[in-house]
């Protein structure tokens, strides 16, 4: 099984998770926008049961989702860096792909909210693209 480690910037912060992600998406909504300060955030879907923090506990911050539940980001109060979202109506963790340790070749299999993209986004050739999230989301 697959083992995965990721931590911020400054390592202050450090997560775990086993077994290949539920998806991995571009996310092009607004609020990721901000968090990133790009187009977008490469995020990996991960089950709550299977991730957890190895060291340090994290800032966070809630919003409402589009699903009027809570999205609640976790990140590091030293260098800011945002680890992941919990995304409470989906029960699981969208977690931050660039905070992963190693090159794990992961790649997006969906781009979603690209109606909030700017008008300058890149969206990559051969993943599907999804106006808000995809017809068959349940979350």
């Amino acid at each position: 099984m697959e083992k995965y480690e990721g931590s911020c910037a400054c390592g202050t912060i450090r997560y775990f998770f086993e077994g290949e992600p539920i998806n991995s998406a571009f996310c092009y909504c607004k609020e990721c926008q901000v968090h990133t300060g790009s187009d977008k955030w490469f995020v990996l879907w991960v089950p709550k049961d299977k991730f957890s923090l190895t060291k340090g506990s994290p800032s966070s911050f809630t919003r409402k989702g589009d699903s009027g539940e809570n999205v609640n980001y976790q990140f590091c109060g030293a260098c800011g860096t945002t680890l992941c979202a919990e995304i409470t109506a989906g029960d699981f963790y969208s977690v931050a792909a660039s905070t992963l340790a190693g090159n794990k070749n992961l790649s997006p299999k969906m781009a979603i909210y690209t109606a909030s993209a700017p008008s300058w986004a890149v969206f990559p050739e051969g993943v599907p693209k999804f106006a808000a999230l995809p017809p068959d989301f349940s979350a």
